[in-house]
């Protein structure tokens, strides 16, 4: 029983540790998001974010567990890291000397780490001085100024702060990574998206006491979360086969090879990158209408709001395209193809070589569709909800695949720490484990 599986938790000490030391740091960082800047009128600051949902700020706010709105230390969120990390994923597939680095093993991945940790403290100086620019020039629906004393003090002031706060969560993430039970940055964004829910669960019951909402429609809602998050788990975790056969080789006495195996191939390969890139740029003119008020931009933000038509193909188009881009990046069949040759693989009635790469990549092509269709019918499903049955809280979309993503790969790493020292996982002998991990 998974009750069972986390009192197991405690009886192994290193576990336990790892996992009171996790707790501990998503603690530290739940505490950071309510520190503000200094130099911000608060109360302004939240009339102004009042009007800013369903813009890139709203976008960012979420990641950041909600410290931009309140303009925190946190208020950069470890979106910053996450950019440095993909925007050198995609440089590796150009830049010789990267692409070195990533087969390099340990060393390498070190060495493109810490250029991650130099492109986060880049991109946060950036990112924190367009904040504190922008600030500046915002003010709440009455006409109050967010900024105190605007001037190149407070902008200084804004940019270290806000830099050092990110430093601060990589530090945290790269701590829950190494000392606590995985994940770190994960776990983070998690948490941050976690937070919100209490908030959202008394909105409901508000609502049900106040006659806003009928106890059927909430029980149908349920069961619609219910069967959703169940959904999500099923497709994350589903994988296509391709059975691989490995010749077998004499090494001096030694026979080696002649077992069968496989090549997994997730439907979702390319993760919750689509749609964090597609919302990024659908919601780039909003933002941009919430600074600068002119007629044909405040036209074209209202077109891209969610619940639109325009909004919802172009953001299904994006969430395609990006689908299959980025798991043309990731993923190279022509280098897993050459390895399977080198180590004597071949897939049972496919030649080695180009051949095989062409029937790798032709699978891929096939599941990645699949996969784009996932993606976007639960990135959808927000807009649906809130404009046609008036759910009173944000359900699904980037946030509900990141929560249940990282819930899955949490569960993994406490189970095989489990499974390693001869305990049940969360789940019974005999198929208990999560499919698709072993």
């Amino acid at each position: 029983m998974v009750v069972g599986g986390f009192q197991n938790i405690f009886k192994i000490p290193e576990l336990k540790r790892r996992s009171l030391y996790t707790l501990a740091l998503l603690a530290v960082y739940r505490i950071g998001v309510h520190v503000p800047t200094p130099g911000i009128d608060s109360v302004a600051l939240a009339s102004f974010f009042a009007k800013a949902k369903g813009t890139l700020l709203g976008l960012f706010d979420m990641f950041s567990g909600g410290a931009l709105e309140r303009l925190s230390v946190f208020a950069l969120g470890i979106m910053p890291y996450i950019s440095a990390s993909i925007i050198l994923q995609l440089l590796t597939v150009v830049i010789p000397h990267l692409e070195r680095l990533s087969k390099e093993g340990e060393q390498g991945r070190k060495k493109i780490t810490q250029y991650t940790r130099y492109g986060t403290v880049i991109l946060s100086i950036i990112q924190g001085f367009g904040i504190s620019i922008g600030l500046e020039s915002m003010s709440s629906p009455g006409g109050a100024p967010v900024v105190i004393h605007p001037g190149w003090e407070f902008r200084l002031m804004t940019v270290i702060t806000l830099t050092a706060g990110t430093a601060f969560i990589m530090w945290l993430g790269e701590q829950i990574t190494e000392r606590g039970i995985g994940n770190g940055i994960s776990l983070i964004i998690f948490a941050g998206i976690v937070a919100r829910m209490p908030n959202a669960i008394g909105n409901t019951f508000r609502l049900l006491s106040t006659g806003e909402m009928g106890i059927f429609p909430v029980l149908i809602l349920i069961v619609l979360m219910l069967t959703v998050i169940g959904f999500i788990i099923f497709v994350e975790q589903g994988q296509r086969r391709i059975p691989v056969q490995y010749a077998k080789r004499v090494v001096g006495r030694k026979m080696y090879g002649g077992q069968s195996t496989h090549l997994p191939l997730k439907i979702n390969t390319s993760g919750v990158i689509p749609p964090i890139f597609a919302s990024s740029i659908i919601m780039f003119p909003a933002t941009l209408a919430s600074f600068i008020n002119v007629p044909w931009m405040q036209n074209i933000a209202g077109l891209m709001r969610p619940g639109n038509a325009a909004y919802e193909l172009l953001y299904v188009g994006f969430i395609f395209f990006f689908c299959y881009f980025y798991t043309a990046v990731t993923f190279n069949p022509v280098d897993v193809a050459d390895n399977m040759k080198k180590y004597g693989g071949y897939i049972p009635g496919i030649r080695p070589g180009k051949r095989t790469a062409d029937y790798i990549d032709r699978v891929l092509t096939r599941i990645t569709l699949g996969g784009a269709i996932y993606v976007s019918v639960v990135c959808v499903l927000p807009s649906i909800l809130i404009s046609k049955f008036n759910v009173p809280f944000y359900f699904g979309g980037t946030a509900l695949l990141i929560v249940v993503g990282v819930a899955i790969d949490t569960v993994a790493q406490i189970e095989s720490h489990m499974l390693t020292r001869h305990y049940d996982g969360f789940l019974k002998k005999g198929g208990g484990r999560m499919k698709g991990r072993h």
